[in-house]
């Protein structure tokens, strides 16, 4: 596991500004890429010298706007009966996209905003929005707002956990030592993971049938 971490972390340098706009674009839209392990690593790069921490913020928002954007106009070419036959297909089964659509049609664009900040609706939510043609101006600007949000924290995760060891990638033994040493970082932001997720599941749970 140490290993892979490592070979990671050396993609992230390798593939310098595209690829953590390629690779945010993808986490953006339907492909199962998670913006955790790429801000944090790409933090720790800027942290040595490699990208800068604006950088890194600024790169990982446009690539989550371009899949935002991917995904909107995907959506509203293709529209609902075409999504839901073939979304199981595309990592989109239609249980995820019913509580997409019940997420925005309850919070509508503020909505948006927070969805680029909590699991499971965050690379789903341009769906629905672009099924009802939620007007593509105020979408991008709530995307862009909250999807710059989502990469600064991120960003500055990954920094203060990683970014004073400049020599880990080399030793990917002494990775998993600082990880295990700010264990309770770790687990906090995981925590914090696991209850949005619990919250969304909550909020965007089917309303139980009213009684005849």
């Amino acid at each position: 596991m140490s290993q892979w971490i490592g070979i990671w972390f050396q993609w992230v340098h390798d593939w310098g500004y595209p690829g953590i706009i390629l690779l945010m674009a993808m986490e953006s839209s339907i492909f199962p890429i998670p913006s955790e392990v790429v801000i944090p690593p790409a933090a720790y790069w800027a942290a040595q010298g490699r990208y800068s921490f604006a950088g890194v913020v600024i790169a990982g928002t446009l690539g989550s706007y371009l899949g935002a954007a991917a995904t909107y106009w995907a959506a509203r070419w293709l529209g609902r009966p075409l999504l839901i036959r073939y979304g199981r297909y595309l990592f989109c089964p239609e249980d995820k996209l019913l509580r997409a659509e019940r997420w925005l049609a309850h919070y509508e664009a503020g909505g948006v905003f927070f969805a680029r900040l909590v699991p499971v609706v965050r690379h789903l939510i341009g769906i629905p929005a672009g099924l009802v043609r939620m007007p593509f101006g105020l979408y991008s600007a709530m995307t862009i707002v909250g999807a710059g949000l989502w990469c600064w924290v991120l960003a500055w995760f990954g920094g203060d956990l990683l970014g004073s060891q400049p020599d880990l990638v080399q030793n990917p033994s002494q990775l998993v030592g600082v990880l295990q040493k700010k264990s309770w970082l770790v687990g906090g932001f995981a925590l914090l993971l696991c209850c949005l997720y619990v919250l969304v599941m909550r909020l965007t749970a089917k309303p139980p049938s009213a009684c005849s």
